[in-house]
């Protein structure tokens, strides 16, 4: 019977998110506890790997963002894959109006951050941190109201995530990278036509792939470019179908491989290895500061502003249509889930902040503001559902 249960659980649509969550509490307990000492020296566990004069020398916590991550980027970028060829994405129709709520919502918190912070250019580096959601975290908010949620509406959910991915990974690549080494940066550019070749020649074991991937790693950990945009260019070239057998899908059995291990295993290590928050010592200073005030805002009022405005926009000049079974309120919910930013911008956060400053911790206001979002997305949407099953009650009455 445990067992049973226990297999129902990871089966559950919202069991990743439960367990990110728990995971993110977990590491704000034990950081506020005697157990800190025992955190930190988790966290901050040197780690290497050497051979000969060659050295990736590491702590904990850098392993677990660099190499680790990289893992779920890869999964991200075959999820992207997918969805342009045979998804949501693969029909132009389709994806003007989450992808242009996904602008509206990666613009707009940006600015809402700018006005608290524009006062301080060191503080600006910070300007992306609410501009990412959290999928994980997202979906499983919105599973929990059942079968009430229409399909349509997980969908533009769900395809405004894989833009902001995207959008994500763009600002990672451009603006958030240190001294380049263009030595590195040619090395791993010498192993796309390795890729190139093993994709058009229809290879279909994983195992050549992951080898030129290791190696891409590599190359680009030591280059200044962040690691883990070597696992979305990886996806790239995992094919889609099998010439030789048409019902056989490399990147689709590769997705489902990763899944559960990404889901309940890489996330929650990251969530836990990266929201630790001290507060011993904390005043009003450190809490009310302008940047985690700024990151809370932009994630809980700017989210919510730039999904909705590019939305009304869009349906003003008739570039897309109301998806079906779904209405502006239902829009609006989802608006509000969008500023579930906690994965994405804890990792924004470290490329900015590095985890944090004595005068402010930038993780606080990415957990105040998913917090306050999760909640009233989530209580917005049940009520607009319950709103629709009564309508549609007294509706048949009528009948």
């Amino acid at each position: 019977m445990a067992i049973r249960r226990i297999k129902a659980f990871f089966e559950f649509e919202a069991a990743g998110g439960i367990i990110l969550a728990l995971a993110a509490v977990a590491a704000m307990i034990i950081a506020n506890t005697p157990l800190s000492e025992w955190y930190n020296g988790f966290i901050h566990a040197p780690v290497a790997i050497q051979f000969g004069d060659f050295e990736i020398a590491k702590d904990a916590r850098h392993w677990i963002n660099d190499g680790l991550m990289a893992v779920f980027f890869f999964l991200v970028g075959l999820e992207l894959k997918r969805e342009v060829l045979v998804g949501e994405l693969s029909n132009l129709k389709q994806i003007i109006l989450p992808a242009g709520a996904a602008v509206g919502g990666m613009v707009a918190p940006a600015i809402v951050y700018i006005l608290f912070n524009y006062h301080e250019p060191e503080y600006l580096k910070g300007w992306a941190i609410p501009a990412a959601t959290d999928i994980a975290f997202a979906l499983g908010i919105l599973s929990l109201l059942g079968n009430r949620v229409p399909n349509s509406l997980k969908i533009f959910l769900v395809s405004i995530a894989i833009f902001d991915d995207i959008g994500a990974i763009l600002i990672i690549a451009l603006f958030y990278t240190s001294d380049l080494s263009l030595f590195s940066l040619a090395v791993a550019g010498a192993c796309l036509p390795f890729l190139y070749i093993l994709n058009r020649r229809n290879v279909t074991n994983i195992t050549p792939y992951i080898f030129f991937g290791i190696i891409m790693w590599i190359a680009v950990l030591k280059s200044g470019v962040h690691a883990t945009l070597a696992g979305v260019v990886l996806a790239l070239f995992i094919p889609m179908f099998d010439r030789t057998d048409p019902e056989h899908s490399p990147l689709e059995e590769l997705e489902h491989d990763l899944h559960n291990t990404v889901a309940f295993a890489i996330l929650p290590l990251f969530a836990f290895a990266n929201s630790g928050i001290s507060l011993k010592g904390a005043g009003f200073n450190e809490l009310f500061h302008s940047v985690p005030l700024g990151i809370a805002a932009g994630l809980f009022i700017g989210k919510q502003i730039g999904v909705m405005a590019m939305c009304w926009l869009i349906f003003k000049l008739g570039l897309s249509t109301m998806p079906k079974a779904m209405n502006f309120k239902q829009i609006y919910g989802a608006a509000l889930l969008c500023g579930v930013g906690f994965t994405m911008s804890l990792f924004i956060g470290g490329l900015a902040f590095g985890g944090g400053t004595p005068m402010f911790d930038e993780r606080l206001g990415i957990i105040m503001g998913s917090i306050v979002s999760g909640i009233a997305g989530y209580l917005m949407l049940k009520h607009t559902l319950k709103e629709e099953i009564s309508n549609t009650s007294v509706d048949l009455t009528r009948h």
